[in-house]
């Protein structure tokens, strides 16, 4: 891809080695104070005082302060050694992200009309977001209660290393692909899907999620369509490393691998084959009005 020396996206915020759990202390609190006062002077208060002396003196911290943390559900938080800093690599993949996140802004403020721009979240190891606590083994993924994209960097190591899904194309796809999910959110499209749990069973939610899945697939393909018209950032091979990419986390595939056998009825995301299929069509097409998965005759 030719992405070096693009317009940049100022809608990231980087997270990146601050982790998902830490909370700090803010203000007075009564209700903690009370709690406090009553552990203090409880039996089982004099054993905790000593117990937190004994860790303050190792840790060379407040007690109270220590005690505190714990009643607010901190825990008991150490001091990192060195503050984060990212490899070369990694600050390289933060610049490439926010520029094909600058050019998915680019494109769907042409297609769509008041498109709102979604902010995308770099973290390391854990966040914290309005969908809930996440780790990076969650990969990539959307949260249409903040309108946030978070990305732990380090997946697209997994791709290449452990997916052999390699190239910044197929990395172009994965942002592509959560964008889509945005779209899905602001069209509405979330929103009919959340109407549906505790509605149907459970695998046939599935079947939808699968829909809504193949969709994002589609309107990664759409965003590429159009990207590729106005700024031709694409080379020869690009097209193919999202195809291998969409091939690499299909259901099928990743069932396959992980457990030698494959369960169709507890799909999420479709097969290898359909997202290929899906991604292949919005890439062809680029025509929003085809992509309506939930009402195709087959996927």
């Amino acid at each position: 891809m030719k992405w070096q020396g693009r317009r940049k996206s100022s809608n990231v915020e980087d997270r990146r080695g601050q982790g998902g759990s830490g909370q700090g202390i803010g203000g007075f609190n009564p209700m903690l104070l009370g709690s406090l006062v009553k552990i203090l002077f409880s039996k089982v208060g004099l054993f905790i005082v000593g117990a937190f002396l004994v860790i303050s003196l190792i840790m060379g911290k407040n007690p109270l302060s220590l005690i505190t943390q714990l009643l607010s559900g901190g825990g008991v938080q150490t001091e990192s050694s060195a503050p984060y800093k990212p490899s070369a690599k990694d600050e390289e993949l933060a610049q490439f992200s926010a520029t094909i996140l600058a050019n998915t802004e680019d494109v769907w403020n042409k297609l769509l009309d008041n498109y709102r721009e979604p902010t995308l979240v770099l973290f390391t190891g854990s966040v914290s977001s309005a969908c809930g606590y996440a780790s990076s083994a969650t990969g990539p993924f959307y949260c249409p209660g903040d309108e946030k994209l978070y990305l732990d960097l380090s997946f697209f190591d997994d791709m290449e290393r452990r997916m052999n899904a390699p190239g910044d194309f197929a990395q172009a796809y994965v942002i592509a692909h959560e964008v889509g999910h945005h779209i899905q959110r602001i069209t509405g499209v979330t929103d009919k899907m959340n109407r549906l749990r505790g509605q149907v069973s459970e695998v046939e939610y599935n079947k939808y999620s699968v829909m809504l899945e193949l969709q994002a697939d589609f309107l990664a393909g759409v965003w590429a369509h159009h990207s590729q018209t106005m700024t031709r950032m694409m080379e020869t091979g690009d097209l193919e490393e999202a195809l291998n990419a969409a091939n690499a986390i299909g259901d099928d595939r990743l069932q396959k691998q992980s457990s030698g056998r494959v369960v169709p009825d507890s799909f999420t995301h479709g097969t290898s084959a359909q997202r290929m299929r899906w991604f292949k069509k919005g890439f062809e097409t680029g025509d929003l009005s085809q992509g309506d998965t939930f009402s195709a005759t087959s996927l």
